[in-house]
């Protein structure tokens, strides 16, 4: 019987077989003109096997990423808190810090006398969501953004915390984010890089940036984010020598790959091809690059939304405009890092201008992406490596004050790419000093990020050292309340 059933089970005539293939030959050409790098190699390690698909349905297709370098106060932005004008000068009670780490600035103060914010709040929009006014132009697309206020963090000093937003460690050495989303989408766009770097500065006291931040740690090399320049040339050395036509260089190239291609052979470092696309990279920019970053050709209206500074190279409102830019142009992940948010002492003099820098751009940015019907595919992230303490650090004065590092609670906001547009998540107590609802890791973050995203957070790894990594390590939760 059972010889029977394996006989006919073989027993497949030719319009069968024939009609089967067909289906199969089918769905092979449909899935190699839908990702095109679909079979090609692929490297050593089993999980990138599929790599360039998603796991599921994306909402979001790509990341513009305005990071506040310095890390800007939540208590002079998005997290109203009266009581601390009411209890102006008096010590933060012990029953509300519960012993929690201070930093080696404000470890050895006698007293921690709580600051009220000088500027006063506003509710707006449907959330009736208090926002400063410091920030005008982001309450006007605040129906569009949510805003969370119940980040946290175990770092407390800015490089550590910093490089844990950036690469889900605080060590270094690992892929960045937006080098795990080249790594597991690959590009829209064979021109231009899947990850791109724009770097501004305030008027305030700047922590540094560093490349590590953007590096591809253990990932091939081609998955490095590309900065970009404020200069003349926005991509160093892009632009052919003197003397030295398209043809040329065309031919230099194909004479480069070659002599690559017998290294490869003989030595079989991947890096070696790595090496090759990254010069063919860098050739098919020599193209697409010099067209999106003129801004020059921008209209009125768009110089007005974004403000005149868009026009001025090295600006966050230019880095702003030319993150649309690329974005719209099929670059995956754009990270933006505007300095100077630092304020330890001064912070009612400084915090204005600093505000004043990214409000507007970061507002336009919002409202551009939305005109061209881009912005519900595209998730924006606005938020620094930490917050800031309810107390000052040093000496309170009724006009001025400082605020130290505070890890247990902060605010970010987001919007668009599956976001739930027009909500306040999470909840502070009263002196913002703790979370009582809603608190969000930044792992969770991260691996909410890369749900909206399409990846699951627990399948995108990567095999190195004979451990299998991940953005998110070994935690991480994905947070529904924020989705839309």
């Amino acid at each position: 019987m059972e010889k029977e059933i394996i006989e006919n089970s073989l027993n497949i005539n030719r319009r069968k077989f024939l009609s089967q293939m067909s289906l199969g030959l089918g769905s092979v050409a449909l899935g190699s003109l839908l990702i095109p790098d679909l079979f090609s190699k692929p490297d050593d390690d089993v999980s990138s096997v599929m790599l360039g698909m998603p796991h599921f349905a994306p909402k979001a297709k790509r990341v513009i990423y305005l990071f506040q370098n310095g890390a800007p106060s939540q208590l002079e932005s998005f997290d109203y808190k009266p009581k601390l004008r009411e209890m102006a000068g008096q010590d933060l009670p012990e029953s509300v810090r519960m012993g929690q780490r201070l930093t080696g600035m404000s470890a050895f103060q006698a007293h921690f006398p709580l600051a009220g914010s000088v500027y006063d709040f506003q509710q707006y929009g449907k959330s009736r969501a208090w926002i400063s006014d410091l920030f005008p132009h982001t309450a006007k697309v605040v129906d569009d953004i949510c805003i969370i206020k119940t980040m946290y963090t175990e770092a407390i000093n800015h490089d550590p915390a910093l490089t844990f937003f950036q690469t889900g460690a605080q060590q270094g050495n690992r892929p960045s984010f937006g080098s795990w989303m080249s790594y597991g989408l690959g590009s829209e766009n064979k021109n231009l890089p899947a990850f791109c770097v724009l770097l501004s500065r305030g008027k305030g006291n700047g922590q540094g940036v560093y490349s590590k931040l953007w590096s591809n740690g253990f990932l091939d090399s081609i998955h490095q984010g590309v900065q970009f320049s404020s200069g003349e040339n926005p991509v160093l050395y892009l632009n052919d020598h003197a003397g030295i036509n398209k043809s040329d260089r065309r031919k230099m190239l194909d004479k480069l790959a070659e002599m690559n291609d017998i290294n490869y052979k003989q030595f079989g470092d991947p890096e070696i091809n790595t090496k090759i696309q990254q010069y063919e990279m860098a050739y098919r920019m020599q193209t697409a690059v010099p067209d999106i970053t003129d801004t020059s050709k921008e209209p009125d209206d768009i110089v007005k939304l974004y403000g005149p500074d868009c026009l001025v190279p090295g600006t966050y409102a230019a880095n702003c405009l030319l993150a649309r830019k690329l974005s719209e142009n099929g670059v995956r992940f754009v990270q933006l890092y505007h300095q100077g948010w630092d304020q330890h002492s001064n912070l009612p003099k400084d915090m204005p201008g600093q505000a004043k820098d990214v409000d507007q751009a970061s507002a336009a940015l919002i409202t551009d992406l939305k005109q061209r019907g881009l912005l519900d595919e595209t998730l924006v992230i606005w938020g620094g490596e930490f917050g800031r303490t309810n107390y000052s650090q040093g000496k309170l004065e009724k006009t001025n004050y400082g605020r130290d590092h505070h890890p247990r609670c902060f605010s970010i906001w987001m919007a668009g790419g599956g976001v739930k547009s027009g909500i306040v998540y999470g909840e502070t107590d009263e002196f913002g000093y703790n979370i009582i609802k809603d608190g969000i890791h930044v792992h969770d973050f991260h691996a909410t990020c890369l749900h909206l995203l399409g990846l699951n957070h627990e399948k995108l790894t990567y095999k190195s050292q004979g451990r299998r990594y991940r953005l998110t390590d070994l935690a991480g939760q994905v947070i529904d309340g924020i989705m839309a």
